[in-house]
């Protein structure tokens, strides 16, 4: 069964002037429509917006001034008739109702912040707040009671009874959010209602608005002409230009992935390692074992991809810890079985999906193997490998330089350091230093020629210039794995 949008807008016209019916019929049908607008005395605010709500999610509008998102969240409720199109609310086309029942709608659906309060000043706070359910009717006393719980929840418990001109206008905001919470409806409307606001008072109505979204899951639609405000509330955003709804997508869809132009300029100055996330720049796990596939298996595993440690799973893939290269191989050695008894959660950092980029450098600095990611149940996502994570950084600062998007990101090894392992059986060309034109720690360089001992298959520098040769596994146990990670020295 399909699952009903909280709203749904189909086709959505709104056109100002004379000829508004002729001139959405021109949008609508007419290729050459901006030659035949000239000669008609109209203005275009909304041209053909279409866009779904879902339940509980905070829907942000987001353009300049002059873009039409006021004029459109106005017709979500009713307050403006559209030209031409439909507006869904819980699936009622509130375009074909008649007054009565649009108020009746309006009443029992849907609420709305505006920008500057709308408090009424004669009134004290708490009448402000219960304000809509006594147009509703309800006896004073239940909507006292529901206006004073809408109250605790924004902060305000201890100024019922003050007048709206003794608080400050971040307070005076809060009693507008109270008085829609208060309503009880689903549906809340924000029509630029922090942006009258001090930049830090506002951030800490955001926080507000973000907690009591996590605590009551209402459905939100918000108008802001702010691109920092718009990335931290919004669920999805829609950029306006000019009438239209040119992209709707995730901040982090918008910021990699702008459909043109004036969208790239527009997110061109964001901090990116602020809105992007690990799920960005993780990449698939090259080592990755079940934890009923024992010490050998993982020993295998470490071979095969010459890492440092294996990601261990559990059912569902939730994610258990990793095993490193010493531990199978003293595992192997003691006859163990059970994989869990070396799995170990201390010696990779763990970050969730949604962690911000720049949360992520300080882990990725701590953990010797790439950091692992986990989803929201905790199952292995992905990895993060230091290289990883510069590289997409630096792609990040490129892109906010040139206006451009961001590409994916490339796993490529990092160089070794002067003294560690090079791979099994390559040779310098003739006369050549190492390929950073620095010597080793004694001052020399590589003899003509030459070829790097491998004594432990892997390559490993002369004695004194590279980590020391790993301890021989027995016979009848796999190899022992190099200590490098791919894209990672160890």
């Amino acid at each position: 069964m399909e699952t009903v949008s909280a709203l749904r807008v189909k086709s959505l016209y709104k056109v100002y002037g004379n000829r508004a019916d002729k001139a959405a019929e021109i949008l609508r049908n007419s290729p050459d429509r901006d030659e035949k607008l000239a000669g008609l005395p109209v203005t275009a605010a909304v041209v053909d917006a279409n866009f779904e709500v879902k339940r509980g999610e905070i829907f942000v509008v987001m353009g300049l001034s002059g873009s039409g998102k006021s004029t459109l969240i106005r017709m979500l409720n009713g307050l403006l008739p559209p030209t031409y199109g439909t507006v869904e609310v819980d699936g009622v086309d509130i375009t074909k109702l008649k007054p009565a029942a649009l108020r009746k709608l309006r009443r029992e659906k849907m609420s709305m912040v505006f920008q500057h309060f709308a408090l009424q000043p004669h009134r004290s706070v708490l009448d402000n707040a219960g304000y809509a359910l006594e147009i509703a009717g309800l006896p004073r006393a239940e909507r006292r009671e529901k206006a004073l719980e809408a109250l605790r929840m924004v902060g305000l418990d201890g100024w019922a009874d003050k007048l709206p001109q003794e608080l400050s206008g971040g307070m005076r905001q809060r009693v507008g959010l109270a008085r829609a919470l208060a309503a009880g409806t689903d549906i809340m409307l924000m029509d630029e209602a922090f942006s009258a606001l001090d930049p830090l008072i506002r951030r800490e109505v955001q926080d507000q608005l973000i907690g009591l979204q996590a605590e009551l899951g209402k459905t939100i639609v918000f108008i802001t002409h702010d691109l920092n405000e718009a990335m931290r509330l919004g669920d999805r955003i829609a950029v306006m230009r000019a009438g239209r709804i040119v992209q709707i997508g995730t901040a982090e869809e918008i910021l990699t992935d702008p459909s043109n132009d004036y969208v790239a300029q527009f997110v061109a100055d964001v901090d990116r390692t602020r809105i992007l996330t690990a799920s960005a720049v993780m990449e698939r796990p090259l080592g990755v074992v079940d934890v009923n596939s024992g010490p050998r298996v993982a020993a295998r595993v470490l071979r095969e991809t010459q890492t440092s440690a294996v990601y261990v799973t559990g059912r569902g893939k939730q994610y258990l810890g990793t095993v490193t290269a010493d531990a199978a191989t003293q595992a192997v050695r003691d006859g163990r079985k059970d994989l869990r008894e070396i799995v170990s959660t201390e010696y990779v950092r763990t970050v969730e999906d949604t962690t911000p980029v720049a949360d992520i450098f300080a882990p990725c600095a701590e953990s010797p193997a790439p950091v692992a990611v986990v989803d929201a149940d905790g199952r292995l996502a992905g990895v993060i490998p230091r290289i990883t994570l510069l590289s997409a950084l630096g792609s990040l600062s490129s892109d906010a330089d040139e206006g451009s998007t961001t590409p994916e990101p490339t796993h490529a090894a990092d160089p070794a350091p002067t003294g560690d392992a090079m791979p099994t059986g390559d040779t310098l060309p003739t006369g050549d230093t190492l390929p950073t034109g620095d010597t080793l720690p004694t001052g020399d360089t590589l003899p003509t020629g030459d070829t790097l001992p491998t004594g432990d298959g892997t390559g490993t520098a002369p004695a004194g210039n590279g980590p020391a040769a790993t301890p021989e596994v027995p016979a009848q146990a796999v190899a022992e794995p190099s200590a490098r990670m791919t894209g990672e020295p160890a």
